[in-house]
């Protein structure tokens, strides 16, 4: 049995206020690596993508005014999913204490938020912000953590969405055989485009606001990094970035629609439902893995949120979307016309998508 790890040696809270998460991740020190360097590194195999990190720059003011668009457009929209996700876990959960275990990054906005929404119900509620990490695992030194302190069983796990459906494979590969863990685990989204999540708000693939920023919405802290000698696995706290931070207000903006909203909770799919979605999202990506001589399905990301974050942090080929018009995929738009990136519009057959990143061959 791995030890639990001491709070003492963790990032503790970020820039989220202490009572809205705690991250198990300890502060590391580690060397810049360049973008296309990495890319290269990590498609010849020398290196896993967890053990470097590259400059995250500020977000431009072009960038920041689409940020406040998607805010304009969906922050109601997200306050809504938020309060039909705690309804729906308010019912499976009542009067038991919860652990909220989100997965960094993606997973922090809409665990703060989802914890909040759970204690204006009247839970006991706990939030924990741990790394995952895609073709290793979940940070088990972490996670004992939790489960020595909660019990696995009040264990809910958190992520913003699904794109493929990799992080929802890497808990089961990583769980499998843990009698304390349900077979089907424990994954809250807000968006389930492929069917892969146990509870989602909906299937669809639409602009989340927190899924276009990086550190500025998400505590100021990295992507996780892999440990190279064990233990937690580590992060780097972007004091750079500290002026653009947006975290706290963004919760609080968040916060103030969901005040308001009235909503039904969030259902589970059926069988029949999480398998036809599954085949749709699989469909698409298995036609453009062989229309575009994909021999690594990493390397196509689907999906509004990881098509944008893989053009900010990879290294895109072309960027294809259903509607150039469509106001969702703007700031993508903003972001390849930037970078010189070809963008297709292909209608339908991006399936339930509404923009895929294909990522460069650099072998």
């Amino acid at each position: 049995m791995l030890k639990p790890a001491p709070a003492a040696l963790t990032v503790g809270s970020g820039s989220y206020l202490p009572s809205d998460v705690h991250f198990l991740l300890r502060p590391v020190e580690i060397g810049l690596t360049d973008v296309l360097e990495k890319e290269r590194l990590i498609q010849t195999r020398q290196k896993h993508y967890s053990e470097m990190i590259s400059q995250e720059n500020a977000p431009s003011s072009t960038h920041m005014a689409l940020f406040e668009r998607a805010m304009s457009q969906n922050a109601v929209r997200m306050a809504q999913d938020v309060q039909a996700l705690a309804l729906a876990l308010d019912g499976q959960y009542r009067g038991q204490s919860l652990a909220l275990v989100s997965f960094v990054r993606a997973g922090l906005p809409l665990g703060v938020l989802l914890r909040r929404a759970l204690v204006d119900l009247r839970h006991d509620v706990h939030h924990y912000g741990i790394s995952i990490v895609r073709d290793r695992g979940i940070d088990m030194v972490a996670l004992e953590s939790v489960i020595a302190e909660h019990g696995a069983e009040n264990i809910v796990f958190v992520d913003g969405w699904t794109g493929k459906g990799a992080i929802s494979h890497e808990i089961k590969r990583c769980l499998a055989g843990d009698k304390r863990f349900p077979e089907e685990p424990r994954l809250v989204v807000l968006a389930d485009p492929c069917g892969r999540a146990w509870l989602a708000a909906s299937a669809d693939d639409w602009i989340i606001p927190s899924g276009i920023l990086g550190a500025t919405v998400s505590g100021l802290v990295s992507r996780s990094i892999w440990p190279a000698n064990g233990g937690l696995h580590g992060c780097v706290i972007y004091d750079h970035l500290r002026p653009h931070d947006v975290t706290r207000s963004f919760i609080e903006r968040i916060e103030k629609s969901r005040a308001s909203v009235e909503v039904s909770p969030a259902v589970p799919w059926s069988a029949q439902q999480a398998a036809a979605l599954q085949r749709s999202a699989m469909a698409v990506v298995d036609s453009l893995a062989m229309q575009f001589d994909v021999c690594n399905l990493n390397r196509i990301k689907p999906g509004i949120a990881e098509a944008t974050r893989a053009v900010l942090r990879r290294v895109p080929d072309q960027v294809l979307v259903r509607d150039r018009v469509d106001a969702d995929v703007q700031l993508l738009m903003h972001l390849t016309e930037r970078a010189g990136i070809e963008v297709r519009e292909v209608g339908d057959a991006l399936g339930p998508y509404r923009a895929i990143t294909i990522i460069r061959s650099v072998n």
